[in-house]
């Protein structure tokens, strides 16, 4: 596989072999859980029951606990006795299959941030291929509803964890190697320090999905915590292109930072800013002109669609405002500004959201339109907030860097 070379070539090239491989990977990837659910929301009878069981389980991430309290953490994330025949098997098998998950997760960036993108998109793109095949075999073919998609899934990320794993060993510059005990300790500082923001972005996310799949079942039922399943579905697949931009970005950004290069550091953001603010923009006009569109690739349910599109425009609304957040995000991590990345993590979901979710529905008034109405509002603040600090801190830095480098010349 080409290696990216981030020493040549201009800042926009290098950002585009970056980004390209990644959005691939990541639409691959995305399929895991997308497709299982395009699947699923098309059982005769019960697509809508199944979709609601299924977007309760993903705030779950850890296996032993996960485990042992499925059944109480649905509950509490907003199950009813109609979606837990649905959920619970879902879950179970699908918690099996999270070392799987988190190898890919986990190790594919070590594989990027050495160049080698396009075998990063392999890995993805294969296991995500397999199980758009197993998808129906399992479902339809086998009949085993929800478990057949969790079958299907963990199948499918055991062959890309499989990949990933012998490609580290094998074929990267910088090898999978063991370690003595004793090089752990700073080994591991190092990655949890860099993580931390990643790792508070997932549990925050994973708190968002909890309110909201609370507060709607109680206003709105399992028809609406089915609805919040098609918009979350929705978000994932439009959030792609950006996602690609800025982690394509992220380590030209890196790169050029650390070889004293500040005004490539300006270009690449510069750039990402542009790309990310035009897209965003155009998916926000897009969903407002056709949501059905959106909608209809998870169900094909005409009650669900009474209530999904008026949901969808209040949740999409100033959509913009989250490519702001992608930008200002991502500059702090590929600047190795944690403390700002992780500051303006907690901002947006924890402060913002995760309040308005319950402060909305219930002191307003507003029932479920409180609950789509918290992430537009957040994307507006938190993002507009996320994006100036970065521009009156790291930009300015960066301009008096480039204007010190340019007198010693």
């Amino acid at each position: 596989m080409r290696q990216v070379d981030f020493e040549h070539g201009s800042v926009g090239r290098n950002m585009l072999q970056s980004a390209v491989p990644m959005l691939v990977a990541q639409l691959f990837a995305l399929l895991y859980n997308i497709v299982d659910r395009i699947f699923l929301g098309r059982i005769p009878g019960e697509g809508t029951m199944a979709l609601a069981g299924v977007g309760l389980c993903f705030p779950l991430v850890i296996t032993a606990v996960g485990l042992i309290f499925s059944r109480p953490f649905l509950l509490l994330f907003g199950a009813s006795e109609a979606t837990l025949p649905y959920a619970l098997p879902y879950l179970r098998i699908y918690l099996l299959g999270t070392f799987f998950s988190m190898a890919v997760t986990g190790m594919n960036p070590f594989i990027n941030a050495q160049g080698y993108t396009g075998f990063g998109m392999l890995t993805v793109s294969i296991g995500a291929i397999l199980n758009v095949v197993l998808d129906p075999v399992f479902i339809f073919a086998l009949h085993l509803g929800t478990s057949g998609a969790a079958i299907a899934t963990v199948l499918s990320q055991f062959v890309s964890a499989v990949l990933v794993l012998w490609y580290l060993r094998r074929r990267c510059e910088l090898r999978l190697t063991v370690h003595r005990p004793r090089d752990f300790g700073t080994v591991a500082r190092n990655i949890t320090s860099l993580g931390t923001a990643g790792f508070i972005m997932a549990v925050t996310n994973a708190l968002v999905t909890l309110s909201c799949n609370s507060v709607l079942s109680h206003f709105g039922g399992d028809l609406y915590v089915s609805v919040m399943t098609i918009l979350a579905s929705v978000r994932q697949f439009v959030d792609v292109p950006a996602l690609a931009v800025s982690e394509g970005t992220s380590p030209v950004m890196s790169y050029d930072y650390g070889a004293e290069r500040p005004a490539r550091v300006r270009r690449a953001i510069a750039l990402m800013t542009a790309a990310n603010l035009t897209y965003t923009l155009a998916i926000w006009i897009f969903i407002l002109w056709k949501p059905q569109w959106f909608i209809g690739i998870f169900t094909n349910d005409k009650t669900i669609l009474a209530d999904a599109i008026p949901a969808l425009h209040l949740y999409f609304f100033a959509f913009i405002g989250q490519g702001l957040q992608y930008c200002g995000q991502t500059t702090f991590k590929a600047l190795n500004k944690k403390r700002q990345a992780i500051f303006f993590s907690l901002f947006r979901k924890v402060i913002i959201v995760v309040p308005l979710t319950y402060l909305l529905p219930h002191l307003f008034g507003l029932g479920t339109d409180g609950v789509f109405m918290a992430e537009p509002i957040s994307n507006v603040v938190g993002g507009t907030a996320c994006f100036t600090t970065m521009m009156l801190t790291v930009w300015r830095q960066l301009g008096r860097a480039e204007k010190a480098r340019k007198s010693t010349h």
